[in-house]
């Protein structure tokens, strides 16, 4: 009654309601209403719909896509992080009659959970990212990602769909076989770029089909397939060149994804929305590479890791040690189980604490760890 007392139209509710009101609608359960629902209303349009899954880099490539389509057509696409069984049916519903192209984000921490998101987006596009160490407890090891993520590469396979595809990765071409596809990579694909980032943003200089330097808001190495795959997807859909590259270049990430913080005389990576072995390592990387004398690193624990956690914490470590820091500091969970020499601490406001006695000037530092560790925390000073 809340609801309707606050202006809603119906209430769609599955529990026993005492009140009689025509503007309650019972129904056996309410998520699979959700869903059907979300399904018929998909069912309105015949446009392009493209999901987007992966490990690491899934919300970047997705907002980088719909920014590169938004100045062209009219774009609906997932909203922040609403990519699971809940948000996925609302953001089909937020559609519009004036769509032109949809763009899903799908995340998924176990088997079958892809295959139920296809049942009703029914994407005519897709993507995969990259398979890697993420949420290994619930797919039970790399290969149960793979396959994991693959169903949506299953989809498409059976429904004459097509696919973008990273041409690097000699996985990602086994598993997109027998689907239409448009690739990109840095040598033998569709579009061809390269990566600088040796001053603190990431320049991207594509030089097939096109010949365009871009120059990102975007931080690390790292992040040059997801602009490759925009790059792909634009020029796929028509999108003029001119508008690919100012929209790309218009994006400024935020929600704690590789966004740079300038903070006084420090250049703050702050990657703190989430982290698995493949995005950590990737990170680790990147900064060491960055030419700056001062560099500090604050890491959080890795979730939902399973039996392997212990083992892929002491690989962060061992990554860590071939490289000089002026400060490492490691936070909670699973580092507190292993050995190593640096500074710890059981979660991030402790870090925090830390963090602000230290005065830091002139540093590179790198912020990353989990969700579940709020890490940005240790800059709430």
């Amino acid at each position: 009654m809340k609801a309707l007392d606050a202006g809603a139209s119906y209430a769609v509710v599955d529990e026993d309601i005492v009140a009689q009101n025509e503007r309650i609608i019972v129904v056996e359960d309410v998520l699979l209403t959700l869903q059907e629902l979300a399904k018929y209303h998909r069912q309105q349009f015949n446009i392009p719909v493209i999901a987007i899954t992966g490990s690491n880099g899934k919300t970047t490539t997705k907002e980088l896509v719909n920014a590169v389509l938004a100045a062209h057509f009219k774009t609906y696409n997932t909203q922040g992080n609403l990519n699971n069984h809940i948000g996925i049916p609302l953001t089909l519903l937020r559609i519009k009659k004036d769509a032109e192209i949809v763009v899903i984000e799908m995340g998924a921490n176990h088997q079958r959970e892809i295959a139920g998101y296809c049942e009703y987006v029914e994407p005519t596009h897709g993507i995969i990212t990259n398979c890697g160490k993420a949420h290994l407890e619930g797919f039970g090891g790399i290969e149960g990602v793979r396959k994991g993520k693959g169903e949506l590469f299953d989809y498409l396979r059976q429904n004459n769909g097509m696919t973008f595809i990273f041409n690097d990765f000699d996985y990602l071409r086994e598993m997109a076989k027998g689907i239409t596809q448009s690739t990109y990579g840095t040598d033998h694909a569709d579009v061809v770029g390269s990566a600088n980032s040796k001053g603190s943003f990431l320049t991207v200089l594509i030089t097939s089909p096109l010949n365009q330097e871009i120059h990102c808001h975007l931080v690390g190495d790292y992040n040059l397939p997801n602009v490759l795959c925009a790059v792909a997807v634009g020029l796929h859909f028509k999108v003029p060149e001119q508008k690919i590259k100012q929209a790309i270049e218009a994006y400024e990430p935020g929600n704690s994804r590789s966004q740079m913080v300038l903070k006084d005389t420090n250049h703050i990576i702050l990657d703190a929305y989430n982290a698995n072995p493949s995005s950590m390592f990737l990170a680790i990387e990147n900064l060491a590479k960055i030419e700056a004398k001062n560099k500090i690193i604050l890491l959080g624990a890795m979730m939902e890791l399973g039996t392997e956690s212990l083992q892929e914490h002491q690989n962060i470590v061992d990554t860590l040690q071939q490289y000089n820091w002026q400060q490492v500091v490691l936070v909670g969970g699973d580092f507190a189980r292993i050995k190593h020499p640096y500074l710890y601490f059981d979660n991030a406001l402790l870090a925090a604490s830390w963090y602000r006695k230290q005065g830091f000037t002139n540093t590179y530092q790198l912020i990353k760890g989990s969700r579940s560790m709020q890490m940005e925390k240790v800059l709430e000073a």
